[in-house]
């Protein structure tokens, strides 16, 4: 008798809970846990977890060791630098697609409703509101930009880049530039004017990534 399939939502479930632990480091970087502790975590049965994981692997979120479980992959200084190379090189991309879409009020009122809900997150000191509405908005722009290819590989790399972004949150300073430029890509893309919203999206994220390596190199932290 063949095994009954996995039901699609014990595995993308199972895939959607065990990631949001490994972005939200509650299961943190190097640590090593057994199948069944994942089995346990997720309330489901070892194969949509197996499922899940392989995924995961993939991903370059943990390792598989067999007959050892599963280890949570840290990230290098080197690594994070990589992945920030990477993102100031295709979020721009990104952009230049959507503003050439000139999209209508409709597609658009998602970003101004994300850079309004990060300027109202800072005024009153919500950061974590801030990075919430901050996701929001690169979420609906790789959404917009029609090309799920460089959206797939932009968010694996956003994925990874989550940690260093929730460790570093309260560490660097109070992010009102970034809420800035936000808004001016938005006016750009408004515009239908594709170079400049890719220009100013560029020093937006060249100017993020230097600014979360030194944060991370200047409280010594080698290994996220």
């Amino acid at each position: 008798m063949q095994p009954a399939p996995v039901r699609s939502s014990s595995r993308d479930g199972a895939y959607a809970a065990l990631k949001q632990r490994i972005l939200d480091n509650a299961l943190p970087p190097g640590g090593q846990f057994l199948e069944q502790e994942l089995v346990d975590l997720c309330g489901v049965s070892r194969t949509p977890v197996r499922e899940a994981l392989i995924r995961l692997q993939e991903e370059g979120l943990v390792a598989i060791v067999p007959r050892h479980g599963v280890r949570i992959l840290p990230l290098a200084l080197a690594d994070m630098q990589e992945i920030y190379d990477v993102l100031a090189s295709l979020e721009p991309t990104a952009v230049a697609l959507v503003a050439a879409r000139r999209p209508g009020e409709a597609e658009l009122a998602p970003f101004d409703a994300a850079c309004r809900e990060m300027a109202a997150a800072l005024a009153r000191d919500d950061l974590e509101a801030w990075a919430r509405a901050d996701e929001d908005y690169h979420l609906h722009l790789l959404r917009l930009c029609g090309n799920r290819r460089l959206a797939g590989m932009v968010m694996q790399c956003w994925d990874q880049a989550h940690r260093a972004r929730m460790f570093t949150l309260r560490l660097r300073p109070k992010p009102s530039q970034s809420v800035e430029e936000h808004a001016a890509v938005v006016d750009a893309i408004r515009r239908g004017d594709a170079e400049g919203a890719r220009e100013i999206y560029r020093r937006h994220r060249e100017r993020g990534g230097r600014e979360q390596m030194e944060i991370l190199r200047r409280h010594g932290m080698q290994r996220i």
